[in-house]
Protein backbone atom coordinates (compact mmCIF):
# COMPACT_ATOMS: atom_id res chain seq x y z
CA UNK A 1 0.00 0.00 0.00
CA UNK A 2 2.38 3.12 -1.23
CA UNK A 3 1.01 6.40 0.26
CA UNK A 4 -0.20 8.94 -2.19
CA UNK A 5 0.80 12.21 -0.90
CA UNK A 6 -1.68 14.96 -1.87
CA UNK A 7 0.77 17.76 -2.07
CA UNK A 8 4.71 19.37 -1.79
CA UNK A 9 3.73 20.95 2.18
CA UNK A 10 5.09 18.80 4.72
CA UNK A 11 2.09 18.95 7.31
CA UNK A 12 -0.24 17.65 4.64
CA UNK A 13 2.46 15.02 3.79
CA UNK A 14 2.23 13.92 7.91
CA UNK A 15 -1.14 14.13 7.98
CA UNK A 16 -1.53 11.56 4.55
CA UNK A 17 0.50 9.17 7.13
CA UNK A 18 -1.33 9.49 10.35
CA UNK A 19 -3.86 12.16 10.22
CA UNK A 20 -6.88 10.00 10.90
CA UNK A 21 -8.09 10.02 14.41
CA UNK A 22 -8.00 6.38 14.69
CA UNK A 23 -4.08 6.18 13.83
CA UNK A 24 -2.97 8.80 16.54
CA UNK A 25 -5.39 7.01 18.75
CA UNK A 26 -3.45 3.81 17.85
CA UNK A 27 0.19 5.68 18.30
CA UNK A 28 -1.60 7.22 21.85
CA UNK A 29 -2.30 3.63 22.85
CA UNK A 30 1.67 2.67 22.43
CA UNK A 31 2.80 5.41 23.82
CA UNK A 32 0.74 6.43 26.95
CA UNK A 33 -1.28 3.45 27.58
CA UNK A 34 1.39 0.65 27.12
CA UNK A 35 -1.07 -1.03 24.63
CA UNK A 36 0.69 -3.60 22.29
CA UNK A 37 -2.09 -5.95 21.01
CA UNK A 38 -4.95 -6.21 18.36
CA UNK A 39 -7.64 -6.71 21.39
CA UNK A 40 -6.13 -4.32 23.54
CA UNK A 41 -6.71 -1.56 21.07
CA UNK A 42 -10.11 -3.22 20.13
CA UNK A 43 -11.11 -2.91 23.16
CA UNK A 44 -10.57 1.50 23.60
CA UNK A 45 -12.79 3.24 24.90
CA UNK A 46 -13.30 4.86 21.62
CA UNK A 47 -14.53 1.59 20.01
CA UNK A 48 -12.62 1.29 17.18
CA UNK A 49 -13.87 -1.09 14.34
CA UNK A 50 -11.88 -3.99 13.43
CA UNK A 51 -11.46 -3.83 10.23
CA UNK A 52 -10.44 0.10 10.78
CA UNK A 53 -8.09 -1.52 13.02
CA UNK A 54 -6.52 -3.88 10.68
CA UNK A 55 -6.29 -1.27 7.90
CA UNK A 56 -4.57 1.16 10.48
CA UNK A 57 -2.03 -1.05 11.92
CA UNK A 58 -0.89 -2.53 8.03
CA UNK A 59 -0.92 1.32 7.14
CA UNK A 60 1.09 2.54 10.03
CA UNK A 61 3.09 -0.50 9.98
CA UNK A 62 3.79 0.07 5.88
CA UNK A 63 5.27 3.29 6.60
CA UNK A 64 7.42 2.31 9.36
CA UNK A 65 5.65 4.20 12.88
CA UNK A 66 5.16 1.01 13.93
CA UNK A 67 6.24 -2.80 13.55
CA UNK A 68 5.00 -6.00 14.77
CA UNK A 69 6.19 -9.10 16.31
CA UNK A 70 5.58 -12.48 17.32
CA UNK A 71 4.76 -13.55 21.25
CA UNK A 72 7.31 -16.27 22.68
CA UNK A 73 3.99 -17.51 24.23
CA UNK A 74 1.71 -17.61 21.49
CA UNK A 75 2.48 -17.16 18.10
CA UNK A 76 -0.90 -16.15 16.86
CA UNK A 77 -0.39 -12.26 19.16
CA UNK A 78 1.48 -9.91 17.58
CA UNK A 79 2.62 -7.16 19.47
CA UNK A 80 3.02 -3.99 17.84
CA UNK A 81 5.75 -1.50 18.98
CA UNK A 82 6.81 1.64 17.76
CA UNK A 83 9.95 2.76 15.98
CA UNK A 84 12.27 5.42 16.01
CA UNK A 85 10.21 7.16 13.00
CA UNK A 86 6.71 6.53 15.47
CA UNK A 87 8.76 7.64 18.65
CA UNK A 88 9.28 10.69 17.53
CA UNK A 89 5.81 11.17 17.42
CA UNK A 90 5.48 11.79 21.38
CA UNK A 91 6.01 15.55 20.76
CA UNK A 92 2.48 15.37 18.06
CA UNK A 93 0.57 13.35 20.84
CA UNK A 94 1.49 15.19 23.79
CA UNK A 95 0.59 18.70 22.47
CA UNK A 96 -2.82 17.41 21.40
CA UNK A 97 -2.78 16.22 25.11
CA UNK A 98 -1.76 19.44 26.64
CA UNK A 99 -4.15 21.34 24.28
CA UNK A 100 -7.36 19.10 24.61
CA UNK A 101 -6.55 19.62 28.40
CA UNK A 102 -6.55 22.99 28.33
CA UNK A 103 -9.39 23.93 25.64
CA UNK A 104 -11.99 21.24 25.91
CA UNK A 105 -12.46 20.85 29.62
CA UNK A 106 -15.31 23.11 29.23
CA UNK A 107 -16.79 21.37 26.48
CA UNK A 108 -16.17 17.78 27.54
CA UNK A 109 -16.68 17.37 31.02
CA UNK A 110 -15.95 13.95 31.45
CA UNK A 111 -12.56 14.74 29.98
CA UNK A 112 -9.66 12.41 31.58
CA UNK A 113 -6.95 13.50 33.71
CA UNK A 114 -3.20 12.19 32.33
CA UNK A 115 -0.76 11.84 34.41
CA UNK A 116 1.14 15.36 33.71
CA UNK A 117 0.33 16.42 37.65
CA UNK A 118 3.27 13.43 38.67
CA UNK A 119 5.92 15.47 36.74
CA UNK A 120 6.66 18.58 37.33
CA UNK A 121 8.31 20.64 35.13
CA UNK A 122 7.92 21.78 31.62
CA UNK A 123 6.78 19.67 28.67
CA UNK A 124 9.47 19.04 27.39
CA UNK A 125 10.26 17.70 30.43
CA UNK A 126 6.74 15.65 30.21
CA UNK A 127 8.20 14.02 26.63
CA UNK A 128 11.17 13.02 27.86
CA UNK A 129 9.26 11.33 30.88
CA UNK A 130 7.22 9.65 28.39
CA UNK A 131 9.96 8.18 26.22
CA UNK A 132 11.27 6.90 29.00
CA UNK A 133 8.44 5.17 30.63
CA UNK A 134 7.69 3.82 26.76
CA UNK A 135 11.42 2.32 26.85
CA UNK A 136 11.01 1.02 30.36
CA UNK A 137 7.98 -0.59 29.29
CA UNK A 138 9.30 -2.45 26.52
CA UNK A 139 12.63 -3.43 27.92
CA UNK A 140 10.09 -5.35 30.79
CA UNK A 141 8.07 -6.72 28.36
CA UNK A 142 11.30 -8.12 26.72
CA UNK A 143 12.48 -9.77 29.79
CA UNK A 144 8.84 -11.64 30.39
Amino acid sequence: MKTDFRSRCPVSSALDLFGDKWSLLIIRDILILEKSTFKQFSQSSEKIASNILSSRLKQLEENKIIYKEECPLDKKVKHYRLTKKGLALTPVITELLFWGDKHLRGQNPILSHFKKNNILGSKAEYIDQVESNYREHLLEDHHH
